[in-house]
């Protein structure tokens, strides 16, 4: 079998999903879909959740199938580093601090990244969450060449919180 290695698949290629093991199934659900507000698709007793934006099926799937009462991975292993939520604005990401502030949910870190403004933190089983929205290409910095630029440089959570939605209803 021949392949060749340097032809780049094709550029509709996206991740699909991820899933999570998680030790408690209520307060991984409590964190995904009560703070950052994903909807519950399907849910399967106590042992798995599918959740998502916008009605797909699942852009996160969450079992105690392996992992019911366990402790999260020792620091200084391999595993998932993190996951990433694509928000579709600046001010969708606004709002995800927020409701993150409003949790009392605190921050690993907040970053500008040139292409990316990045929100991280950890969820009720230590994984890596990164909450992020993309700038558009044409703003992304470049060397002179055309190949990206991107830094990391601290992200203004006060300038960021002023591009928020206005909060409407209770859920905000």
């Amino acid at each position: 079998m021949s392949t060749n290695q340097n032809q780049p698949i094709h550029p509709d290629v996206r991740i699909g999903h991820v899933h999570l093991k998680v030790s408690n199934l209520d307060r991984a659900l409590a964190f995904y879909s009560g703070v950052l507000g994903l909807q519950v698709t399907q849910r399967m007793g106590n042992s798995a959740a599918f959740i998502s934006a916008g009605g797909y099926h699942h852009h996160i799937g969450l079992n105690t199938w392996e992992s019911l009462g366990a402790s999260p991975p020792p620091a200084r292993s391999t595993g998932l580093y993190h996951l990433a939520i694509l928000y579709p604005t600046r001010p969708q990401l606004a709002d995800a601090l927020r409701r993150l502030i409003k949790a009392g949910i605190s921050l690993d870190g907040a970053s500008d990244h040139g292409v990316s403004e990045a929100l991280y933190l950890r969820d009720p089983d230590n994984n890596g969450v990164e909450l992020y929205w993309d700038r558009p290409p044409d703003q992304w910095p470049r060397k002179p060449d055309g190949e990206l630029a991107m830094f990391t440089r601290e992200l203004d959570l006060d300038d960021l919180l002023s591009v928020a939605p206005p909060v409407t209803g209770t859920n905000g």
